[in-house]
């Protein structure tokens, strides 16, 4: 490791394991945070980006797991490879409800789709050098991106102001049960940049690539997403409306994460002293989908057990 990390929290380190999830979209409105249909939007761009960018990360783990000599780092990045193809599939199954209501995104799901698979995707390189130079700088733009995908998940926890506003508790389940795990996951990618390489330069470089695209893409999105709603005549979007929604509650706040800028790039950054696992983890033993996808899993022991 090239340049000094802070030492992580090992109270804040779990074992992960995938959820099979599932949820039902058949009551959930087009604008499932009423009569706000920016703030619905702008949180609907998750359905849209995910998919492709987490089943990127999976494609791209699996090519790193044969590099890592850590037992322990090991079972992580397959505990995370497990947990971001299920939350690929999750937000993937909202795209179908989306079309019902009259919003078709795949022209800007095959942007997405593009970006990943092609920009970001396998180049024809020799073995060597090259090759590994590429699958390390993609490893720093997880790490950069996940650090993102954490804060998220920790701001969704705390949103008390869309429960106040009377959010679609299904979708709210969805968001939360995947903001739990990216909290409880948080530190893997870090580990894992950390442990191939760490170096300073990488880190800062990368984390410029991802902050740009995923500005890039979520405004794109956002614009999209409004200007393609049936039920919109005049739709508007700008960043004074997402920084009045962040002072409002029901988006992030532009100052927080204006904030968590430094924090990435300072010397000392490690995830584990970013948000909190055990709110996580209490989540995740109320939510609806995951108490039903471990009474599920239970079941399936007993009926096997039994043969």
């Amino acid at each position: 490791m090239s340049n000094t990390q802070a030492r992580p929290v090992e109270s804040e380190r779990v074992a992960l394991k995938a959820r099979n999830v599932s949820f039902s979209w058949e009551d959930t409105p087009l604008h499932w945070v009423p009569g706000d249909p920016f703030t619905t939007h702008t949180i609907n761009v998750l359905h849209l980006l995910l998919p492709a960018g987490e089943r990127w990360f999976v494609h791209v783990y699996k090519q790193a797991l044969s590099l890592i000599t850590d037992d322990r780092l090991r079972a992580d990045v397959v505990g995370f490879i497990g947990q971001e193809a299920m939350h690929s599939q999750a937000h993937d199954e909202v795209l179908p409800h989306l079309r019902e209501q009259g919003l078709d995104p795949t022209p800007y799901t095959a942007q997405v789709d593009w970006f990943f698979e092609k920009l970001l995707g396998d180049r024809t390189l020799p073995p060597g050098r090259a090759r590994r130079w590429w699958l390390l700088e993609r490893v720093a733009l997880i790490a950069a991106i996940e650090h993102y995908t954490a804060f998220l998940g920790d701001w969704v926890l705390n949103a008390a102001e869309l429960d106040r506003r009377g959010a679609d508790p299904t979708m709210l389940d969805l968001l939360r049960w995947h903001g739990a795990e990216e909290v409880e996951h948080r530190s893997v990618a870090f580990d894992l940049f950390a442990h191939l390489d760490g170096g300073y330069r990488r880190r800062v470089r990368t984390w410029a690539t991802a902050f740009s695209a995923l500005v890039f893409l979520w405004q794109r999105g956002v614009r999209f997403f409004l200007e393609h709603d049936p039920t919109l005549t005049a739709p508007n979007a700008s960043l004074k409306d997402f920084h009045v929604r962040g002072r409002q509650g029901t988006l992030p706040a532009t100052g927080d994460m204006l904030k968590s800028i430094p924090r990435y790039l300072s010397r000392g950054y490690h995830p584990s002293h970013e948000c909190s696992t055990a709110q996580a983890v209490a989540y995740l033993a109320s939510s609806p989908a995951a108490r039903a996808a471990e009474q599920a899993e239970q079941s399936m022991k007993s009926v096997e057990g039994t043969l």
